[in-house]
């Protein structure tokens, strides 16, 4: 879908969204600016991702997202800047493009830098937003881990249910950590090639947007290094406590292997059918028996629980 966005006959922005081959030469075409394509703009090589021709700077980025249909490739979005004309090319809806087309059609006259600048300043405070939920729901995720009352569980629901839910969604959540961070990183490297690049044509007030922008990437990666810190240390600390959950098992299969030994051996030993055994001959030789079993059962548990495995 192409759609432009400007006064008169020529726009000063041009959104291409899940564009066709046609569409792609019409543009370069009308602008005369070569358009990549999608195998292009996923090039992770700084000299493929950032790099001028004249005064057209070709800007490219992986967005937090990924398509199923490439193989969960993250789903690349590229940015063609020049100072009469903005050319972007995404294949995914992005938030901060809808609010910016709305701005557009009411009429407000933006050339194309400011075009570029309010984009990147959307798609920073988007990625913000994604980070915060990420921290809420690891901070539940975290009280759900180190309930007290976890124990409680065994009766209701088991706890191993509950623990393998924490290990997906901490799994799930590393994802969406990894995918932020590889974007929010090449939009950093995106902004400091525009914010050199661009020098003789960016206005001050544009260009202190950008810097603003750049601090907020900065302390962007700060806290997602500390997401990933939080969510590395629940993964150690559910998998821990799966492990104690099936030492916990062992310890009771082992305990019952150990107490069913002496029984068996006596009843082993009486079960042989030699004639001079004396308690064949024994009236209360089966009471005997049963009496014998029962205490070595006994006698072992008493053992275990005096001291404290059982």
């Amino acid at each position: 879908m192409l759609t432009t966005h400007g006064r008169g006959a020529k726009p000063a922005w041009i959104d291409l969204l899940n564009p066709s081959a046609d569409e792609i030469a019409r543009v370069a075409a009308d602008t005369g600016i070569r358009v990549p394509a999608r195998e292009a703009l996923q090039e992770i090589e700084t000299s493929s991702r950032l790099r001028a021709e004249g005064q057209v700077l070709y800007l490219s980025m992986p967005l937090a997202l990924q398509d199923e249909a490439s193989g969960f490739m993250p789903i690349p979005l590229g940015f063609i800047l020049s100072p009469p004309l903005l050319i972007t090319v995404r294949y995914s809806e992005v938030h901060a493009f809808t609010h910016l087309q709305e701005t557009c059609k009411s009429g407000t006259a933006i050339g194309s830098t400011e075009i570029f600048v309010a984009l990147i300043e959307g798609i920073v405070d988007f990625a913000a937003d994604k980070l915060e939920k990420l921290s809420s729901e690891l901070a539940h995720v975290s009280a759900r881990a180190f309930d007290p009352n976890m124990s409680s569980l065994k009766v209701a629901k088991p706890a191993s249910r509950e623990l393998r839910k924490s290990l997906t969604d901490v799994g799930a959540a590393g994802d969406h950590l990894s995918r932020i961070r590889e974007s929010v990183l090449g939009l950093q490297r995106v902004i400091a090639y525009v914010s050199k690049a661009a020098v003789d044509w960016l206005g001050p007030e544009l260009k202190a947007r950008l810097g603003t922008a750049q601090q907020d990437l900065s302390s962007l990666v700060d806290f997602e290094a500390h997401l990933s810190g939080k969510t590395q240390f629940l993964l150690d600390a559910i998998l821990g406590f799966i492990n104690t959950e099936q030492n916990e098992i062992f310890k009771v299969l082992t305990i019952v292997s150990v107490v069913g030994i002496p029984p068996t051996l006596i009843a082993s030993m009486y079960g042989m059918n030699f004639h001079d055994m004396p308690e064949l001959s024994w009236r209360y030789g089966y009471p005997y028996g049963l009496a014998l079993i029962g205490l070595s059962i006994v006698l072992p548990v008493l053992w275990f629980k005096r001291r404290g495995w059982w």
